[in-house]
């Protein structure tokens, strides 16, 4: 390339990986949401573990260590889609609004509407909704989008807690994050406190934070993350809508089986 050879060049890593670094995910039992286009589960860990019925994904992580991962497809492409496409807007926060009542809406959606990588491992899954009565709002099926991604998310924070990891606080980034309505409902599916950073720009920060280590800024990737990277807000669980989203999750999980025949049919 033509570069003075005092120029360093620095290794880097995977889209999801180097995001972790960016979001400060790097110590054993850390565990990052991404809610973006799609959703991304991912969790540190000190041993390497495989489970290869539910898609997924084991690698290895930054300082000698190793992560888990479960990829959902559409994650925040699935409220963009509800908004855009069938409401006809771009006022997100003023429908959500209209939600009062976390755990108490019996319409359910599947969030599959590019198909599903982690449990199911299908392309030929589909979106669906399923509950509605002529009582159904507009509301109620917002609500059922933000809750059924979130859903789908536990569906990755279950199997990744079958491997041993103990996980009771995550950290969230993507566009889906600037809603404070769907980290409450996250913190309340996944029964855990979801904590805010202060970048929002994981990937890119992550491989900046493996420059600075790799040119000696800092003495390893813990040290850097410590030092640049900070919680900025905390939103809690509430153990009474926990309990509502455990039953919900219970009819989710069904779902999925009782329409695979239909959805490998319709392709």
């Amino acid at each position: 390339l033509g570069l003075s050879e005092k120029v360093k060049v620095i290794a880097g890593g995977g889209d999801q990986a180097v995001a972790a670094v960016g979001t400060g995910t790097v110590g054993a039992g850390m565990c990052n949401v991404s809610l973006g286009t799609s959703g991304v589960v991912f969790v540190a860990s000190q041993k390497f573990a495989v489970d290869d019925q539910n898609a997924l994904h084991s690698f290895c992580h930054a300082d000698g260590k190793y992560h888990f991962m479960g990829v959902m497809l559409s994650a925040a492409a699935s409220n963009k889609w509800w908004m855009d496409e069938i409401i006809g807007t771009k006022e997100y926060s003023k429908e959500q609004q209209a939600i009062t009542k976390l755990g108490e809406n019996n319409v359910y959606f599947l969030p599959y509407l590019m198909g599903e990588r982690t449990p199911h491992n299908n392309p030929n899954a589909r979106g669906t909704f399923i509950g509605m009565t002529m009582d159904t709002t507009r509301a109620d099926m917002t609500q059922a989008v933000l809750e059924g991604v979130a859903f789908a998310l536990r569906d990755s924070f279950e199997i990744t807690k079958s491997l041993g990891v103990q996980i009771d606080r995550i950290r969230i980034n993507g566009g889906g994050a600037k809603s404070p309505l769907w980290c409450k409902i996250i913190a309340d599916v996944l029964n855990v406190k979801v904590d805010k950073i202060n970048s929002e720009e994981g990937p890119a920060f992550g491989a900046a934070i493996l420059a600075a280590v790799g040119c000696g800024k800092y003495a390893s990737v813990e040290e850097a993350c410590a030092k640049l990277i900070k919680v900025i807000s905390t939103t809690d669980q509430d153990p009474k809508i926990v309990e509502l989203y455990n039953k919900k999750y219970e009819v989710f999980k069904q779902l999925y089986p009782a329409l695979k025949e239909m959805f490998d049919k319709m392709v």
